[in-house]
């Protein structure tokens, strides 16, 4: 009997090495793995969206052209029903971190992200697990979109407790604090209002040093704005029908708070989405558009998903739009 006990320990030790030594290899070979880093300040992106409701093929297949054409990054929707409609046929909804992780696999070199993962519904120690596994998986190509959830309905369907703007956008604030900390402590312990951890690991960390850029989504300019603007690689914002002079001030705006917080606002990349009806205009007219947003202050500018995730839309942004405003 001592003997089979110790038997079992042995294995189980056996065991235990074995698979701590898989671990640091994968993560070894993980960080030497070249990362594409974030382009400079005044380097314009361009990044698609795919259509809610489509297939994991057609979603794969809208990305593969996406990432062959040269954009430089492509986003998921972080919803569990049709956002825009309550039809039925919106509901066809994938899980978006399961969905990228996937379509992270089949990629070769665009980033990717959700936009934006929600706070309400998404826990931060978990996601920081789900967010440094893609990471891996993806070789560094992660770009992890925050924000604080806003479709009530959604909530509610799935008996989610839906707060007020402020509690949902002050949990949001917590969220980030704790998947920083995780990322880049080896033991973490947080003691929020909202959200713990005590002596809290998160093994093997992402590729990206010292994390994946971190994406804000949001425009409350009490909470929100001032949280992206201490904590974001990326502002994403989205002001239909506004005026270049609208998006101007807004930008100066953000940058102040840059400044407040004692950040050079040319690391916090402005980000925004476009509507893909200037693919039905002249490239006169969609040149034009852009132009204007981009003297504004926006530096990334992300498709909105064509109808029926219409690849033409991005063959025709790779070959008459994204030259121009890259200067090729």
């Amino acid at each position: 009997m001592i003997r089979r006990e110790a038997s079992r320990r042995e294995f189980l030790a056996a065991v235990a090495a074995l698979a701590a030594t898989r671990a640091v290899s994968a993560s070894t070979t993980a960080a030497r793995t070249p990362v594409a880093p974030l382009q400079g300040p005044d380097t314009v992106r361009f990044g698609v969206t795919a259509l809610q409701g489509a297939s994991y093929g057609e979603i794969l297949t809208f990305w593969r052209t996406a990432d062959s054409l040269g954009f430089d990054s492509a986003f998921v929707y972080d919803h569990f029903m049709g956002a825009a409609t309550a039809s039925t046929d919106a509901q066809r909804c994938l899980e978006s971190w399961t969905l990228l992780s996937a379509l992270a696999a089949k990629t070769e070199r665009i980033r990717l992200g959700v936009l934006v993962s929600g706070a309400g519904y998404r826990y931060p120690a978990i996601l920081a697990k789900m967010a440094a596994t893609v990471d891996q998986v993806s070789r560094g190509r992660l770009i992890l979109g925050m924000g604080a959830g806003w479709l009530e309905r959604e909530f509610v369907a799935y008996g989610i407790p839906f707060y007020t703007k402020g509690g949902r956008a002050k949990r949001l604030v917590e969220a980030v604090e704790v998947v920083k900390q995780l990322f880049t402590q080896e033991r973490s312990t947080y003691n929020g209002k909202y959200f713990t951890l005590k002596d809290a690991p998160c093994e093997p960390k992402p590729v990206q040093r010292p994390h994946p850029p971190i994406l804000i989504g949001g425009m409350g300019p009490k909470i929100v704005q001032p949280l992206a603007a201490r904590h974001a690689q990326i502002w994403h914002f989205l002001v239909p029908g506004a005026e270049p002079a609208e998006i101007r001030k807004l930008c100066e705006n953000f940058d102040g708070l840059c400044r407040d917080v004692g950040r050079d606002p040319r690391e916090i990349e402005k980000a925004t989405s476009l509507l893909p009806t200037l693919a039905q205009g002249s490239v006169k007219d969609a040149l034009a558009q852009i132009h204007a947003l981009k003297d504004a202050g926006i530096r990334h500018f992300i498709l909105l998903p064509p109808a029926g995730n219409d690849r033409g839309v991005l063959r025709w942004f790779a070959s008459e739009i994204i030259p121009e405003l890259r200067g090729k």
